[in-house]
C-alpha cells in the first residue's frame, strides 16, 4: 500500500515578529528543506513578508504564495519559490495588519488560531508534524488568550482531544541542539513558584515521559543526567535539602521502574559533561533541569541559531525555533532563519522516528 503523504505545518507565530520573515526566507533559500511544508496563518500577513524582503532586497528572488482551501490541495513536490498558504479564518485586510515591533491584540489572535487549528489537524491525523514560528506572551495575554505560551496551549488541545483534563495530559519541554538536549521539570512559571512545583511525583514524571520519548524515538534505553536545585547540588544538605528530601527519592524510584538515571549533579557542570563534542557524546543523553533558565541557558549559549524546541508528551510532533519574536528585527529583512530550518528538520525526523 502506497504510503498516504501528509505536510509538515509551520504556523506564522506573532505578525508583529519576525516569524513571517524567517518563514519566507526558509522557502527562498532553503526550498529543498520545506519541500512538503505549508504555512497555516493568514495570507495578507504573509504577502506583507513577501514584499519586505523584496524591498530589502529587490535581487533576490520573490516568492509566490500559492493559497490553499484545503491542506489535501498541497502538492508533494511545488514549483520553485512557492510558498503555500492556508489562511485561518477571515484573511485580514491591509489595514487590519498589526504593527511590527508592537504587541497587538489582533497578533495574539492570529497566532493563537493558527496554533490551535494546526495542533487539532494534527491531532486528526492530517498533518505529519508541527512547527511553530515565535509567538509573543503579551500579545496571548491582549488577546485573551488563557495560555501563557505553545507548550501549554498545545496541552489543552491535546488534553481536549483525547476526553482528558489538562492535568491529565502532561507535557514537558526540551530544548535541543546538535550538542546538548535538556528537559525542563517546570516551565513557564515565576522562580519561586518553579521551587515550590519541585516534588517527587513532578520530577519521577519528567523522567517518565523524557524516557518514553528517547526510547520512542532512538529505540534504546536514554541515560538521563539529572541536575541539582542548588549550588554544588546541596553539598550534603549544607546548601538545601530539595536534593536530599525531593530528587533522590524520585532517582531511587526511576531506577526501579527500569530508567537509567545519574545525579543528582551539580549544576554548574552536568550540562559540559553531558555537550556532544564533534562524534565524541556526552556522558548523559539529556539532562533534566529542574527549571526553565537552569535548563534553556546553557543550550541557548551554544547558539540559537541551532536550537529547537521540542514538546514530549504529546501525541504529535511539534517543533519550534529556539528564539522569540525578536520585534527590534521585524520588518527589516535582517532575520536569520537557521533556527526555523532547524526545527523543520527536527519535526521531520521526528516523524520519521529519529530524534538523532
Amino acid at each position: 500500500m502506497a504510503q498516504v503523504f501528509k505536510p509538515i505545518a509551520v504556523t506564522l507565530g506573532d505578525a508583529g515578529g519576525i516569524g513571517p520573515e524567517i518563514i519566507v526566507m526558509a522557502f527562498r533559500d532553503a526550498p529543498e528543506k520545506m519541500q512538503g511544508c505549508v504555512v497555516v496563518g493568514d495570507l495578507a500577513v504573509m504577502q506583507r513578508a513577501v514584499d519586505v524582503l523584496a524591498a530589502v532586497n529587490p535581487s533576490a528572488d520573490r516568492v509566490r504564495l500559492l493559497a490553499l482551501s484545503c491542506l489535501a490541495d498541497l502538492p508533494e513536490a511545488l514549483p520553485a519559490l512557492t510558498l503555500p498558504v492556508f489562511q485561518v479564518g477571515m484573511p485580514l485586510v491591509p489595514e487590519q495588519l498589526p504593527q511590527f515591533g508592537c504587541v497587538s491584540a489582533e497578533a495574539g489572535r492570529l497566532a493563537a488560531d493558527a496554533v490551535v487549528w494546526a495542533a487539532q489537524a494534527a491531532l486528526r491525523g492530517d498533518l505529519a508534524a508541527l512547527v511553530t514560528a515565535p509567538l509573543h506572551k503579551e500579545a496571548l495575554f491582549a488577546a485573551g488568550v488563557p495560555f501563557p505560551g505553545h507548550t501549554e496551549m498545545l496541552q489543552a488541545c491535546a488534553a481536549a482531544h483525547m476526553g482528558v483534563s489538562v492535568g491529565d495530559m502532561p507535557v514537558r519541554m526540551m530544548l535541543a541542539n546538535r550538542e546538548l538536549r535538556t528537559v525542563l521539570v517546570s516551565i513557564h512559571v515565576p522562580l519561586r513558584q518553579a521551587i515550590d512545583a519541585l516534588t517527587v511525583e513532578n520530577i519521577l514524571q519528567t523522567l517518565r515521559i523524557t524516557h518514553a520519548a528517547e526510547l520512542a524515538a532512538t529505540g534504546r534505553v536514554p541515560h538521563m543526567g539529572v541536575a541539582g536545585l542548588n549550588p554544588h547540588a546541596g553539598e550534603g544538605g549544607l546548601m538545601g535539602r530539595e536534593e536530599l528530601d525531593i530528587i533522590v527519592p524520585a532517582l531511587q524510584q526511576a531506577r526501579l521502574e527500569g530508567m537509567h538515571v545519574s545525579g543528582p549533579l551539580a549544576p554548574d557542570t552536568i550540562f559540559m559533561r553531558a555537550r556532544a563534542k564533534g562524534h565524541q557524546p556526552g556522558d548523559f543523553d539529556v539532562v533534566i533541569a529542574m527549571y526553565h533558565d537552569q535548563g534553556l541557558i546553557p543550550v541557548k549559549y551554544l547558539g540559537v541559531e541551532q536550537g529547537v524546541n521540542i514538546t514530549l508528551g504529546l501525541s504529535l510532533v511539534r517543533t519550534s525555533p529556539d528564539h522569540g519574536t525578536a520585534f527590534d528585527l521585524a520588518g527589516t529583512g535582517r532575520a536569520n532563519p537557521a533556527s526555523l530550518l532547524e526545527a523543520v528538520d527536527m519535526a521531520r525526523r521526528l516523524s520519521a522516528g529519529s530524534l538523532h
